[in-house]
């Protein structure tokens, strides 16, 4: 029996740092060496980071991946390696270069280019058109990318029948709620089809928008789960595969393919065959999944550190108001960086509560972050003053209430000039959808942690996040929530209860159901011909909005593109 030893490098790139990336992959691969691995598997693009988007575009950048890709795989002596990259070839194709001993042997092109949500990538390559089978001493490897597994009728499917009993899938899969579990059942449902082991690598991190979970997996021809690597989390997973030389296969020929001609397949000979390892089996390691909340919480973490980090701020600053979405940007900020790395600023108007004050305290002295307060009175008044001669004989409406937002704006971005902070914008997805926000106001800054994430679900992550002690004052979880921009204001004298209207959005953005389809499925009538006009309404607000971290399958930006001017 001929053991395969393999090592998946779960690792976060960075798009456009093709040095670091190279550098990171020679360090892993000297790691899985001194560890007698025979295989190791790095992510889809993992020299080039993804997505590179237009980065695809200019010839030095495909010049020095071309470069970065040779040194990696002149360091290969000994052993196998698979790692995703961008190659020319009769155009530019999203590959997985296959390397050993020294030298590249293959080089597999992406058969299936998403081309949907954030995805571009028939954009930049053309796809694959060929299947391709390793055969390495006993082993047959079939490998894939990404999306080509996601496809009951992909490669996958002819490696099988060409006889791989190990398929492996480079991939850069972004992370959104519920994806993970999906994600896995595919996965195991692939490997039982094929009757093979299947080993399939992500990548970890943050990029712009996106965060890659990482939880890199292996699955038995069984489809059951043998191994798995942490969520969020750089890891080396390892594991030993075992397969009888000349072994009996089930033969592989699923409802959905009865009929058809096996697609042809190119074989592809490495010389010399994986090494036995001198050493005993390595251990084994299942990470546990998360559950639903942390799961979540983890992904704004991952989205703040890789952000501050990967564009080289240093700190950040929050407005905290005491209501619960500065708080819990507060909280995840500061898991994310560290106490000394956050900036809490309390800026407080004639309106503001005793409370309000009370509670900014008192999450600020909780987390340890730095407290300042700056008060917004005396500006309102000057600009209340040199606006009067404008104003002559107006009631006062929003237009005071959104000077309030804009002064509070402006304060913040002066400090970020001068300190060179970063500004977490605290607005979430259920004002970023009715436009309860305010342009250059609270929609002023460089990232919106919570741009994703419902208000609902802001107050189920912040009891997660006191699940161990106060870390948000618990007057924060029960007060109504307030803008606190006139007396006595409550979200509710605007907008729907937030329980019934993030229903709506929820069926209106993510599902595309139709106003008729919600009313037939239960929601106030009311409510939603409310919802779905300020949705439509306010895409203009949207667009001037700063990037924020997607945690749903139709965040808002490249997910959902809907025109500014439009009367469907």
């Amino acid at each position: 029996m001929q053991t395969l030893r393999i090592a998946m490098v779960q690792m976060n790139s960075v798009v456009g740092d093709v040095e670091t990336n190279l550098t990171r992959m020679l360090d892993a691969l000297s790691e899985a060496r001194r560890g007698q691995a025979n295989l190791v598997v790095f992510p889809e693009m993992a020299l080039a980071g993804y997505p590179p988007e237009d980065l695809l575009f200019r010839g030095s950048f495909i010049d020095a991946l071309e470069t970065a890709h040779q040194q990696l795989a002149a360091a290969t002596t000994g052993l196998m390696a698979i790692y995703g990259t961008a190659l020319r070839a009769d155009g530019l194709i999203n590959a997985a270069v296959v390397s050993a001993d020294g030298l590249p042997v293959a080089r597999i092109a992406k058969r299936h280019l998403p081309n949907y949500g954030v995805f571009d990538e028939a954009r930049y390559f053309r796809p694959g058109r060929s299947v391709s089978v390793l055969e390495w001493g006993d082993w047959k490897i079939g490998v894939s990318i990404c999306e080509d597994l996601w496809y009951p009728d992909g490669p996958y499917l002819a490696q099988a029948r060409a006889g791989a009993q190990l398929l492996v899938n480079i991939s850069a899969s972004p992370y959104s709620r519920g994806k993970g579990v999906q994600r896995e059942q595919m996965m195991a449902t692939r490997a039982d089809d094929a009757a093979a082991y299947l080993v399939w690598t992500n990548l970890v991190g943050a990029q712009d928008e996106l965060v890659f979970d990482g939880q890199s997996a292996v699955f038995s021809p069984q489809g059951e789960v043998m191994a798995r690597s942490p969520a969020f989390l750089d890891d080396m997973l390892w594991i030993d595969l075992d397969r009888a030389p000349g072994e009996h296969r089930r033969w592989i020929d699923p409802r959905w393919r009865l009929g058809d001609e096996p697609e042809e397949v190119r074989k592809i000979v490495v010389a010399g065959a994986p090494a036995p390892p001198a050493a005993g089996p390595v251990a084994i390691r299942i990470a546990p999944r998360l559950g639903a909340e942390e799961d979540l919480y983890q992904a704004l973490v991952a989205g703040v550190r890789d952000y501050v980090a990967k564009n080289r701020f240093g700190e950040v600053v929050i407005g905290i108001s005491g209501g619960i979405d500065s708080a819990l940007t507060a909280a995840i900020a500061q898991d994310a960086l560290g106490s000394q790395r956050v900036h809490g600023v309390f800026m407080p108007s004639a309106i503001t509560s005793p409370t309000s004050y009370q509670d900014a305290r008192s999450l600020a002295a909780n987390l340890g972050i730095d407290w300042r307060e700056i008060g917004i009175g005396p500006v309102m008044d000057k600009f209340m003053d040199q606006l009067a001669p404008s104003f002559a004989e107006r009631a006062p409406d929003l237009t005071e209430e959104n000077l309030q937002a804009r002064i509070r704006g402006t304060l913040l971005m002066a400090l970020s000039n001068k300190m060179g902070w970063l500004v977490l914008t605290t607005g979430n997805k259920s004002e970023m959808a009715t436009g309860y926000s305010t342009l250059y106001g609270d929609m002023a800054g460089g990232f919106a942690v919570l741009k994703d994430v419902l208000k609902t679900d802001v107050f189920r992550l912040a009891v997660w996040v006191n699940r161990h002690g106060e870390r948000i004052p618990p007057n924060v979880l029960s007060k109504p929530p307030t803008a606190e921009l006139r007396p006595d204001q409550k979200d509710e004298d605007s907008l729907p209860p937030y329980a019934v209207l993030d229903r709506v959005l929820e069926g209106y953005i993510e599902n595309d159901m139709s106003p008729d389809a919600l009313v037939a499925a239960g929601l106030d009538v009311e409510a939603v011909q409310l919802a779905v006009r300020l949705v439509n309404r306010n895409e203009y607000k949207r667009r001037q909005a700063p990037i924020g971290i997607k945690v749903t399958p139709r965040a808002f930006g490249r997910d959902r593109r809907m025109p500014v001017t439009g009367r469907f």
